[in-house]
């Protein structure tokens, strides 16, 4: 599922199974949206699908859009940052951010991010290295992880 504004920006993404997850953070993030059916622009949809062939650049010239917090905003912004085939702790992200206590503060934003995959909170782990919490479920998380490292490490 897609969600994208009328100036094409990326305003929420997410797997058909995940859709009550994705209307409630817009609800959250927006209110009661107005949302349309339409067309896919096609930048995008082609953007997603090369990414799942294994172009893992694909999604970096999307561009997005997210209300939230500003804190929310700079962790969402940060995730950007993760090179595909990698992943970092909360902490971590929390240390890169300037905020050294804020794992858990992290954390929370991480969960209220609407755009998956474009902004991959699926590369942030537990600080003992373990998978934790993806709003998409922990087995998606990990494909997306192995895909991702499968083509930036192995080269398949």
């Amino acid at each position: 599922m897609l969600v994208t504004d009328s100036g094409g920006m990326v305003r929420a993404i997410d797997f058909e199974d995940q859709a009550p997850r994705m209307y409630r953070l817009l609800k959250r993030h927006y209110g009661t949206p107005e949302l349309e059916d339409s067309a896919a622009p096609r930048s995008i949809t082609e953007a997603i699908g090369a990414y799942f062939e294994g172009d893992m650049a694909a999604l970096l010239g999307l561009r997005v859009a997210t209300a939230g917090t500003d804190f929310q905003r700079a962790v969402w912004t940060a995730l950007r940052r993760i090179p595909a085939g990698t992943t970092l702790t909360y902490g971590a992200l929390a240390k890169s951010l300037g905020r050294l206590s804020a794992s858990r503060a992290v954390g929370l934003a991480n969960g209220a991010n609407p755009i998956a995959i474009v902004v991959p909170c699926h590369r942030v782990i537990g600080a003992n290295g373990r998978l934790t919490g993806y709003g998409g479920g922990l087995e998606r998380k990990r494909w997306l992880l192995d895909h991702e490292w499968r083509v930036t490490v192995r080269g398949t």
